[in-house]
């Protein structure tokens, strides 16, 4: 690779591996996940290709939000685990050279933390101002009209000491009050604590929430909002997220990580791309990448998908890398959004992108998740907001054909798959065309092919069925051909370019291309394009 490509950031070129702790893998055999069953699987997640592991939260809590509402910033709950553990966990994955990166949720904590139960004891406690309180409002109700992400006001009513406190998600979870130095310290020392244990950097957690409006104002209406979605979308987040002095926030953020050297901060930030772009930072990208969202987002349709990659790519800050996810534990699997076809189309579009990519645990077997019957979710947004339970991308993972798919000796949390028998990694790693098998196969090629690996990116021409891109490094041309409908479509290319199909989604061609590149139903396809002096243009029929 050329000295510029070594001279990045290691982030650029690396692949992260979200792992859901509870669901992964549990060596203790109390149906839920554990700090051990991850360091069971590390040779998996090195044979699949991955080089970054981002774990969800491990933290002490009493798991209101699974994880989500943090008692302990600097301990490890006993259902996962010890501290020992985690460092023997940092150990092994260093050993297998491959990163290491810890959920940090700085916007809330739970309401039995000792800094939340300093603050409600008294108006005049010290950490009062570590959280958000307010005085009714004139009617006597919550002093605005903020809502919560999980249903209804986000204002609580505390009666003891006679004001609202703040929660932007469960009332559980109240939110800190990052414009109070204590709690910038504070959380900046809880930093430096797990960088000292030796972690590669940080996901930020609703990012984009930290700091508020200083004058409380009301949110104003949504007027894309539509029967159906989500009730916290009936207004626009203007006032309770976003705010402009989140960017010298995050400065000082990254100052914390830069004093262990290179070490990355991603940040949870469901924007649009204008104001996602915002968020690398007038001084550049590192060490900090917001996430981008939009393969979750958008319809997924090629004339979307297409536009949104264009004008993501454009909006980039120069040097600064992309930051594709397709999945996550908040959001349906992409199998179950998408079918089982597009589902492959989306996995070869996610590892051919240009950025730093993200894979959630699962999806490279193609699970779905099991929908929890109504009026039986476990996940407290499901049980507020029937219809957004969030348990189907929180089964768990199918490792074999044993009971519990090989994921526990005991009762599982949540329930796997019915299919879990022949959807597993063992029945997966088998089979030359699986969904497990596309995905080794399409990181093999990142990690190994210059212009999949760093290449500069090439808008393609495009269609409303067919989305193509060419990466290119020095003489290397490689075209990504990608059919989003369930008929076949011809993918014309410029006379005299001849193509060698590299991988298809179907796994199962490597045929030479010359004039035309037939496309089968759900089928994705890349390939190695001829030498030029000039770039061929990519003609789509």
């Amino acid at each position: 690779m050329g000295e510029w490509y070594q001279m990045q950031p290691w982030w650029t070129r690396a692949v992260i591996y979200h792992i859901y702790p509870r669901s992964f893998m549990d060596a203790s055999g109390d149906g839920i996940g554990d700090l051990a069953g991850i360091r069971q699987r590390l040779d998996y997640l090195q044979w699949l290709g991955v080089d970054t592991i981002w774990l969800s939260p491990i933290y002490p809590s009493p798991m209101a939000d699974y994880g989500y509402d943090v008692a302990d910033y600097t301990a490890v709950d006993p259902q996962f685990g010890t501290l020992a553990e985690f460092d023997a966990l940092v150990w092994d994955t260093h050993a297998r050279h491959m990163k290491l990166l810890l959920d940090f949720v700085p916007n809330h904590t739970s309401d039995r933390h000792p800094w939340f139960i300093e603050s409600q004891s008294s108006r005049d406690n010290p950490k009062r101002e570590w959280y958000i309180w307010r005085d009714a409002g004139r009617d006597g109700g919550p002093p605005n009209n903020w809502l919560s992400n999980f249903g209804g006001s986000a204002w609580e009513w505390h009666e003891p000491t006679g004001q609202y406190y703040y929660h932007a998600f469960l009332k559980e979870q109240p939110d800190l009050n990052w414009r109070a130095p204590g709690v910038e310290a504070a959380m900046f020392d809880v930093l430096r604590f797990w960088l000292a244990r030796g972690v590669d950097g940080f996901r930020v957690d609703v990012l984009w929430h930290l700091m508020k409006d200083e004058q409380f104002r009301d949110n104003p209406p949504n007027p894309e909002y539509r029967s159906g979605m989500s009730p916290y979308r009936a207004l626009v987040a203007a006032f309770s997220a976003d705010r402009p002095e989140i960017h010298d926030l995050i400065t000082r953020m990254r100052r914390v990580l830069a004093e262990y050297g290179d070490r990355l901060m991603l940040g949870e930030i469901y924007l649009p791309i204008d104001r996602l772009v915002a968020y690398y930072g007038p001084q550049g990208p590192a060490p900090h990448v917001p996430f981008n969202f939009q393969l979750i987002q958008l319809p997924w349709t090629a004339t979307a998908i297409g536009a949104a990659i264009d004008a993501y790519e454009q909006a980039l800050p120069p040097g600064a890398p992309a930051a594709w996810v397709l999945g996550n534990h908040d959001k349906s699997r992409v199998a179950r959004r998408l079918g089982a076809g597009q589902a492959r189309v989306a996995a070869m579009l996610l590892l051919t992108l240009p950025g730093t990519p993200t894979i959630y645990n699962g999806d490279e077997l193609g699970l779905v998740g099991l929908m929890p019957p109504d009026g039986a979710s476990l996940d407290p947004k499901g049980r507020n907001l029937p219809g957004f339970s969030r348990d189907a991308e929180r089964t768990p993972m199918q490792w074999d054909g044993s009971p519990h798919a090989g994921f526990t000796a005991g009762q599982p949390w949540l329930p796997v798959q019915p299919d879990f028998a022949r959807v597993n990694v063992a029945v997966e790693r088998d089979d030359p065309s699986s969904m497990l098998s596309l995905h080794r196969r399409l990181l093999e090629l990142r990690r190994t092919d210059a212009a999949l690996a760093h290449g500069a990116y090439l808008r393609g021409d495009r269609t409303d069925r067919v989305v193509s891109f060419v990466r290119e490094h020095g003489h290397e041309r490689r075209l990504i051909a990608l059919n989003f409908t369930d008929r076949p479509e011809r993918v014309g290319l410029e006379s005299g370019v001849h193509g060698q199909v590299l991988l298809s989604t179907r796994m199962d061609r490597h045929d030479e291309v010359s004039g035309e590149l037939l496309l089968r139903p759900d089928e994705g396809a890349i390939l190695a394009i001829g030498e030029r002096r000039r770039m061929p243009r990519v003609a789509l029929r």
